[in-house]
């Protein structure tokens, strides 16, 4: 088992991350995995996918002690089909991530901080967040992933097909940390808007953020 650390939050979320250790047959062997999921598995011919994909059933086992089954809406959005637990999902090359709550949504992502992040700052960032980066090189190393993986965050939270990066989510200035709290907000495309708290964590190289709410 690799349940890599377990962090139960104030408003009654917990996260939960697997780091894949194992071999794809040593996951499969570990994992018990629903005959939908299996089939799905199947048909997934990327190496890397199959690993995050059992991962992700090997964490969710280690989580519930019955057995859940996992569903995706039409826009992607994971739920369980048989329990009323929000849930959001998120993994890379090393990690997989889940965030559980009760009944608020959720959302969370992980990257690491070995990928390239230059063309964030070209896509998916407002020209006032561009302003905000730091002249200083290591902190702009930082701020990039933190952007990124808020903005992915809250989109996974949201569930809205088509969102503009720049310019449907805001993430207010920032001093990149090893751990801390973002303020954030979704404009609709009506022109209405919701206003996010979210935290970050950095460990072993990876940034990790979420939201709950």
């Amino acid at each position: 088992m690799a349940l890599y650390l377990t962090k139960e939050l104030e408003n009654g979320a917990t996260i939960y991350v697997w780091d894949i250790t194992e071999s794809e047959e040593d996951l499969l062997n570990l994992t018990s995995i629903p005959s939908e999921e299996l089939e799905d598995l199947n048909l997934i011919k990327n190496a890397s996918r199959r690993k995050e994909k059992l991962a992700v059933r090997a964490l969710l086992n280690e989580i519930f002690d019955d057995r859940v089954y996992l569903g995706h809406h039409d826009n992607g959005k994971p739920y369980l089909q048989n329990q009323l637990t929000e849930i959001s999902i998120t993994h890379s090359e090393r990690f997989v991530a889940i965030i559980t709550h009760p009944f608020e949504d959720v959302g969370i992502d992980i990257e690491s901080l070995d990928r390239d992040f230059s063309a964030v700052e070209k896509k998916v960032l407002s020209e006032e967040e561009i302003d905000d980066l730091s002249d200083s090189e290591r902190k702009r190393d930082m701020q990039l992933p933190i952007y990124w993986c808020a903005k992915e965050a809250i989109y996974k939270r949201m569930s809205i097909l088509g969102v503009d990066f720049a310019e449907q989510i805001e993430v207010e200035r920032f001093n990149p940390r090893k751990d801390g709290e973002l303020e954030a907000t979704f404009i609709h495309k009506d022109g209405t808007e919701l206003d996010f708290e979210l935290e970050y964590m950095i460990f072993d190289n990876h940034i990790m953020v979420w939201l709950v709410g």
